[in-house]
């Protein structure tokens, strides 16, 4: 006969589906129930705990009145929260996280009274959070992240929450203010609010949980000054009090109920504080992870961290601090992560700081000068693990620094490997001088698990490209190098494909680069990305370029290339962008370009090339937005516009057909914005409109080049107005150019939502709740202001549905920039 126990498992397993055999031991021939896979009994064999995974459906559990353990999360059970758990009076947890269970939280609950471990996250569960959660005088663990929760955080849950130790709500839509009687559950440790609509200002009280470790309260809507009382949290490590990057899948969905539920708030921002980081909180002794980008910080960087032994990950990027970094993380030796991008950060750096160990060392787009130095970093150490006991369930500083690592290695372009080490290194948008003469990168990091990007565009560096600067290469598994908008000159070395075939982006546009291209990079079979546009190189393209099958995007424009384009383009099989304007080649347009698949942008403009284009197009698409002038043939009959978008000159087209177009140029390692396609995916100005209206952009960039012809006579150049805006259409508040300037914060990076290869686009709210995107063009790839003058107005009287409405634009020697409808999404 069957023991109760064993037939209520078999009864329970009659209601789950098993489709992975996981439950094959539960069977009535197998007399020793204690034995079964997930389950454990006590001495006197009574079922005690209960832990199954993979199942998938279940009614109810009976006949367990000894069951202290229910852990039936990560399965597939959908429905109700099941009501045939109330019989079991002895549950201490119950975890039926990460299911499909949905409607609100039962009042049946209520009823396990010695409940220690209440975990629901994860599920789709509605409504608020019952007042009875409060009650559980034994609970320690209670979470409900990654539901569809709303309601305030109700006050009662600390009215017996001496036990209490983690409370995880975040990932739902909790609005109202973090309650101040938190501060009685003195026993938390961690407290993760993230990801809600909660507003108001941080409690003073919460600095009264003395064993607090893990703080994060980021993308919410919470303001005012940040309490130095936390500094009495003594234990805390991570702090977190901003976050860029989406957490939970529903944090796009939020978007919507914002509008309704805090009118007054800008529905793309988040926490915003007044002030700086108390010094109470930067000397915390504890303190490894500090998380506070873009909070309208201010004034002075603090120059104290105390003895920062413990300090690992600071991010303080996009805030407003000033003053200079020397002097202040030096000592933080197991400091490995430190973003203090877009401030207004000047000075030189400290060749003391321990850049060539760190992972992350970001300050790009601040004030610093002077060089680069070679940084002083005798031994790297090995970051040890925060040892939280959170039960079992998980450990934050690891998932903290794992998120934050992996986030920031895909926005910058490093997704080769995620087993491999990622060190990011940005310099750029600075004022550093000087030659570059090796790569700050430890030996103790080199290996071929080491993905290493080098980004130093928009300064002022000088020199010659030195071979020293890849002699690290071939140790390394991946390598990313972008010196573009500087003044480096002299040839790139010649023997650059042997001494560095871990090679994956090289972006060294707009310097001074001369010589000819060395046939050695066709060597470097790991090249995904090669952007040497805007510099002097002269010659022919070798052909050897072409034994680069992972290829994507190619950029030679605006050099004093000769020659033909190569005939041997078969090999490109992943090319996606081909860029070889304003040069002087010479020849026809090679028939294997119509090979190519994945040719979305092909730019063979302003050369000496033959009026004959290819004859047959097998995929005419594949050759949209480039500038070719001629009749082109589909199988002997002749093309029109909508064969092949983006070509508006063709002789057989009398109107102008628009079609996305991806921008060619590769992106700036200053400003990454974009995800990346298992490589690197060319940057879209995907915020300001469709794809329809990226093209509204390029159509103006392409007519420009098309008056550069070498048989149309240049105009004689005539300076605008260096102030002057000319507008199109009347939005209702005067356009001027000192408005302007000051709305995208002189062209900040904070206000910058894409970054393409004629420029960077910015939003700006030039009057209250008057939005505009201003794309901001580089005035060197244009001969004159006159004509930009002239084919600007004649866009700005096109109307056409799938365009952007072109408001404005400003034209000078120094500055130039157009002014469009901002779109968001």
């Amino acid at each position: 006969e069957l023991l109760p126990e064993k037939e209520a498992l078999l009864e329970f397993k009659s209601f789950v589906s098993d489709p992975y055999g996981i439950l094959s031991s539960w069977n009535s021939s197998n007399s020793n129930h204690c034995s079964w896979v997930g389950v454990s009994c006590n001495s006197e064999s009574r079922v005690v705990s209960l832990s199954i995974i993979g199942g998938d459906g279940y009614e109810e559990i009976w006949g367990l009145e000894n069951l202290e353990v229910l852990d039936l999360e990560g399965n597939l059970f959908t429905g109700k929260l099941p009501f045939g758990f109330v019989g079991l009076r002895k549950l201490r947890v119950l975890n039926l996280g990460f299911n499909r269970l949905d409607g609100e939280i039962p009042v049946s609950l209520s009823k396990f009274v010695g409940l220690e471990v209440l975990n629901l996250a994860g599920n789709k569960l509605k409504g608020s959070i019952p007042d009875f959660v409060g009650r559980f005088f034994k609970l320690r663990g209670l979470y409900l992240a990654n539901n569809e929760l709303n309601g305030t955080i109700p006050a009662i849950l600390a009215s017996k929450c001496q036990c209490l130790q983690h409370l995880d709500l975040s990932g739902n839509s909790l609005f109202g203010g973090i309650p101040h009687t938190l501060g009685k559950c003195w026993r938390l440790r961690t407290l993760l609010l993230f990801s809600n609509m909660l507003n108001g200002e941080i409690p003073r009280e919460l600095g009264q949980l003395h064993r607090l470790e893990v703080l994060d309260i980021s993308r919410n809507f919470i303001n005012g000054v940040v309490p130095a009382d936390l500094g009495n949290c003594i234990e805390l490590s991570v702090l977190v009090l901003s976050n860029l990057f989406e957490t939970w899948p529903n944090d796009r969905n939020k978007r919507e109920k914002l509008s309704v539920m805090l009118p007054n708030v800008a529905n793309d921002e988040y926490n915003h504080f007044q002030g700086s980081i108390p010094i109470e909180i930067t000397t915390l002794p504890k303190l490894r992870v500090l998380w506070a980008p873009r909070v309208t910080f201010g004034g002075m960087l603090p120059s104290n961290w105390g003895s920062c032994e413990s300090l690992e990950m600071v991010n303080l990027a996009q805030n407003g601090f000033s003053a200079e970094i020397n002097g202040v993380f030096e000592r933080c030796k197991n400091l490995h992560f430190l973003d203090l991008s877009s401030n207004r950060l000047s000075g030189e750096l400290d060749k003391k700081l321990s850049v060539p160990c760190m992972t992350v060392f970001d300050v790009s787009q601040n004030l610093m000068s002077g060089s680069i130095p070679r940084f002083n970093c005798s031994v790297c150490p090995r970051a040890s693990p925060l040892n939280l006991d959170l039960g079992e369930v998980y450990d934050p500083l690891h998932g903290y620094t794992s998120f934050f690592t992996d986030k920031t290695r895909l926005a910058n372009h490093l997704p080769f490997s995620f087993a491999n080490l990622a060190m990011i290194h940005n310099f750029s948008g600075n004022n550093f001088t000087g030659p570059i003469r090796w790569l700050p990168i430890a030996s103790e990091r080199l290996g071929k698990q080491t993905d290493y990007a080098f980004l130093a565009s928009g300064n002022k560096l000088t020199g010659s490209f030195p071979g020293s600067l890849f002699g690290k290469c071939n140790k390394l598994h991946g390598l990313i190098i972008n010196v573009s908008k500087n003044q480096i000159a002299g040839p790139i070395p010649l023997k650059i494909g042997l001494t560095c075939r871990s090679l994956r982006f090289l972006d060294a546009s707009q310097n001074q680069i001369s010589g000819s291209i060395p046939p050695s990079l066709g060597d470097l079979k790991f090249l995904s990305v090669l952007n040497l546009s805007g510099n002097k190189l002269q010659g022919q393209i070798p052909a050897s370029l072409y034994r680069l099958k992972y290829l994507k995007h190619i950029s030679l424009a605006g050099n004093n290339l000769t020659g033909a384009i190569p005939s041997s383009l078969r090999q490109f099989n992943s090319l996606k962008g081909l860029e070889l304007s304003l040069n002087s080649l010479s020849g026809r347009i090679p028939q294997d370009i119509v090979k190519l698949e994945k040719l979305s942008t092909f730019l063979p403009d302003n050369n000496k090339l033959s009026e004959q284009t290819p004859a047959i197009f097998t995929n005419a698409r594949s050759l949209s937005s480039n500038d070719l002038l001629e009749t082109l043939s589909l199988n002997g009959k002749v093309m029109n516009c909508s064969d092949i978008p983006g070509n508006h000159f063709l002789n057989s087209c009398n109107t102008y057909t628009l079609s996305a177009s991806p921008n060619l140029t590769a992106s700036n390692g200053d400003q990454p914005k974009t995800k990346s396609e298992s490589g690197f995916k060319p940057v879209e100005i995907a915020s300001i409109a469709s794809a329809s209206a990226v093209v509204s952009v390029l159509l103006v960039l392409v007519i420009l080049f098309f008056y550069t012809r070498k048989w149309i006579r240049a105009a004689r150049v005539q300076v605008a107005e260096p102030k002057q805006i000319t507008g199109f259409v009347n939005i209702g508040v005067p356009l001027l150019y000192e408005n302007i300037v000051e709305a995208t914060g002189n062209f900040n990076a904070s206000n910058c939502i894409g970054n393409g290869g004629f420029g960077a686009t910015y939003k700006a709210e030039i009057s209250s709740g008057v939005l505009v995107a201003i794309k901001r063009l580089a005035v060197g790839r244009f001969q004159g202001v006159q004509q930009f003058h002239a084919e600007i107005k004649t866009l700005g009287r096109l109307h056409h549905p799938n365009l952007v409405t072109l408001i404005g634009y400003h034209a000078s020697e120094t500055e130039m920039f157009l002014i469009y409808n901002y779109l968001p999404g």
